[in-house]
């Protein structure tokens, strides 16, 4: 942030020149990938989602929130700013979320709206850009239930804060973190695991790359490009391509006994 706003002031000639070219400094190595002993699997992830509904009227209210995160990997960002209109929920089978926006919290004195969340494109991806979710049957019965218990806004979004403004990070991390005393066991709350509520959208993209689910396509619906997922998430890959060598070999195995 601070490198770009001296790439401003040069360009509005405020400055002479870009004065961090001149600093010799090489940022330290970080490892950016996922430690899968601490993402939660399916029926882990299923129990905190219950959990959460379990947790009275605000808890039934952000029950399908996290599920947007688990079964469809919405970022939280994005699930804040969901509205019916977005989803395609079928009778049977399965539906669809378009995502367009994702809502970040910032200072109100940082936003155009003098509010204290900014909605902007989705991530890394140009403003108008929409990215196209396959939901599945689970996720669609739940945003049915949720919007014939609590309606939506005004404005059409589905999950609003307890006074029914903008649902707040604070809000839905504190229902996370109790669901997770709820689900868990004593020895596994004292480790890392499901520990942040962006757990569930690793469990989601886990679940699918674990499923068989090509990279590319999980890169997709994940809004991911594929250099990222592949740093992220190199584990899980990498047993998807081991599982995938057993099937080729296999079929190479029979084709050679016929």
């Amino acid at each position: 942030m601070f490198s770009n706003c001296l790439r401003y002031a040069v360009e509005r000639e405020l400055l002479a020149t870009f004065p961090l070219d001149k600093v010799d400094w090489t940022p330290p190595e970080t490892d950016d990938e996922i430690d899968f002993r601490f993402v939660p699997g399916p029926k882990l992830a299923k129990k905190l989602i219950t959990a959460v509904g379990e947790l009275g009227e605000r808890g039934r209210h952000l029950k399908a929130f996290f599920g947007c995160l688990y079964y469809a990997a919405n970022r939280p960002s994005e699930a804040v700013n969901l509205r019916e209109i977005d989803f395609t929920l079928p009778e049977e089978g399965w539906g669809e979320v378009l995502l367009s926006t994702s809502t970040a919290r910032v200072g109100s004195g940082w936003s155009d709206t003098g509010k204290s969340f900014d909605t902007r494109g989705l991530k890394k991806r140009a403003r108008k850009a929409t990215r196209a979710v396959p939901i599945p049957p689970v996720l669609v019965r739940m945003i049915r239930d949720h919007i014939k218990e609590f309606g939506t806004a005004d404005d059409g979004r589905l999950f609003r804060a307890s006074r029914g403004g903008h649902l707040l990070s604070k809000e839905y991390g504190d229902l996370w973190k109790a669901a997770r005393l709820s689900a868990l066991t004593p020895h596994e709350i004292e480790t890392p695991l499901a520990e942040v509520r962006y757990s569930a959208r690793h469990a989601g993209v886990s679940l699918w790359l674990d499923s068989g689910v090509a990279p590319s396509e999980v890169a997709r619906r994940a809004g991911h490009s594929i250099a990222v997922l592949f740093r992220f998430y190199a584990k899980a890959i990498h047993r998807n391509q081991q599982r995938s060598n057993q099937q080729i070999e296999q079929a190479l195995e029979e084709a050679e006994e016929e």
